[in-house]
C-alpha cells in the first residue's frame, strides 16, 4: 500500500516537470502537467474499486462501440451522399468517441444485470442436460456433512451453488468478536474450500443479490425459486419457511435420521434363528429388512422365536450387523455329541 502511494506522488511530481519543461517553460507547462496528473490518478483511484470483470467487459464495449463507427464510415462511403460524407467527415472521430463512451457506460451499468442472465442460462442448461442444481444455506456448510454425503457419490448429475450472501455472511460471522461464532464461519469456508478442491461436484458462485431483500434466507428462497433449484440445509426453520414458500428441501437432517440404526443398543427384539454363527454357539436371524443379527451362545435355539437385547451394532461399508444376547435366561448350547 505504501508503494502505490509512493507511486502516485511521483506521478504529482513528474506530471509538472515534463509540462514545464517539455512543453513551455511556463506556469501555464506546469498546470497543465499537473492537471493531466490529477486526471489520471483520478482515474486510478475510481478504477481500483471496480471488480475486474467490469473492467474487462467495460473495455470491451468500449471497442465494440469503436468497432461500430467503423462500420459508419463504410454505411456512409457506399450512400456517396455529398452532403452526408461531408458531415461525417467533420464528426465522424467525435461519435466514435460517443459510441466507445456508450459502450464502456452501458456495459458497466448493465453488469450487476450479467449475473442475472447467467442464472438464467444455468437453469435452462440444467434442465436441458437433465441436472439437478442445488443451493446450499449456510447452516449446510456449517454444519460439514454435505461434504461427506458428495464423497459417497450418492449425489450425482448435479451442480452445487454457493450464493454471493451466503459467502458474505459467513465472512462475517468468521470475522466476529464471538470465539464461537468465528469458529463456526471459518468451518463454513473451510467446507466450501474443500468441496472446490475436491472437485467432487461442479461448484458455481453468484453474485446474484437482491437489494430490496434483506434477510439471507429470503435471498435464497427467491434465487432457488428463479432456478428451479432444490434447497440444502439443516436449519429446520428454513426448512419449515422453504416448504410454505412451494420451495424443495433437501434436509441434511433428515437425511440422518433415515439412515440411523432400525435398532439400538440396550433395545429388545424378537428374533428367528435360521443358522449357526461363525464363532462358538452363535445362532444367526434376520430382521425384516434383512440386517444380520448375531446372538450369543444360542446355537441350540436354532428354528425357534428367542427374545434377545441388542449388545452393539456394526456398520460397514457391506452392510450393518447387530450383536445381542438371550434374555430371560433362554441360553442353551448345542448337546455335546
Amino acid at each position: 500500500m505504501v508503494l502505490i502511494w509512493v507511486f502516485r506522488l511521483a506521478v504529482l511530481v513528474l506530471g509538472p516537470a515534463v509540462g514545464y519543461f517539455q512543453s513551455t517553460q511556463r506556469l501555464k507547462g506546469i498546470l497543465a502537467g499537473l492537471l493531466i496528473s490529477l486526471v489520471v490518478l483520478g482515474i486510478e483511484i475510481s478504477l481500483v474499486q471496480v471488480p475486474l470483470a467490469q473492467m474487462v467487459l467495460g473495455i470491451m464495449g468500449a471497442v465494440l462501440g469503436i468497432f461500430l463507427g467503423g462500420l459508419l464510415d463504410v454505411v456512409v462511403q457506399q450512400l456517396g451522399q455529398s452532403g452526408l460524407m461531408e458531415f461525417w467527415g467533420n464528426f465522424s472521430l467525435l461519435v466514435k468517441i460517443l459510441l466507445a463512451y456508450l459502450g464502456l457506460v452501458l456495459v458497466v451499468k448493465k453488469y450487476p444485470e450479467l449475473d442475472s442472465v447467467d442464472q438464467k442460462l444455468l437453469g435452462a442448461w440444467a434442465k436441458q442436460r437433465g441436472e439437478r442444481l442445488l443451493v446450499m444455506d449456510s447452516s449446510s456448510l456449517i454444519d460439514g456433512r454435505i461434504l461427506d454425503v458428495l464423497k459417497t457419490k450418492f449425489l450425482t448429475e448435479a451442480t452445487l451453488i454457493a450464493a454471493r450472501a451466503v459467502l458474505d455472511e459467513l465472512q462475517r460471522l468468521a470475522d466476529d468478536a464471538d470465539n464461537q461464532k468465528r469458529t463456526r464461519g471459518r468451518r463454513g469456508l473451510d467446507i466450501l474450500a474443500k468441496i472446490q478442491e475436491e472437485n467432487l461436484l461442479p461448484l458455481r458462485i453468484l453474485d446474484m443479490d437482491y437489494p430490496e431483500v434483506k434477510e439471507t434466507d429470503l435471498k435464497l428462497l427467491r434465487l432457488t425459486q428463479e432456478l428451479k433449484a432444490k434447497l440444502v440445509t439443516t436449519d429446520y426453520n428454513l426448512y419449515k419457511v422453504s416448504n410454505i414458500h412451494g420451495v424443495e428441501v433437501l434436509n441434511i437432517n433428515d437425511l440422518a435420521l433415515a439412515l440411523k440404526p432400525v435398532v439400538l443398543p440396550g433395545e429388545a427384539l424378537s428374533i428367528y434363528l435360521v443358522k449357526d454363527g461363525r464363532e462358538k454357539d452363535q445362532a444367526v436371524g434376520y430382521l425384516d429388512d434383512g440386517t444380520m443379527v448375531v446372538v450369543e451362545n444360542a446355537r441350540g435355539l436354532i428354528g425357534k422365536k428367542v427374545d434377545v437385547q441388542v449388545a452393539s451394532i456394526l456398520q460397514t461399508s457391506a452392510g450393518k450387523m447387530v450383536f445381542t444376547r438371550l434374555r430371560n435366561g433362554q441360553e442353551r448350547h448345542p448337546a455335546n455329541p
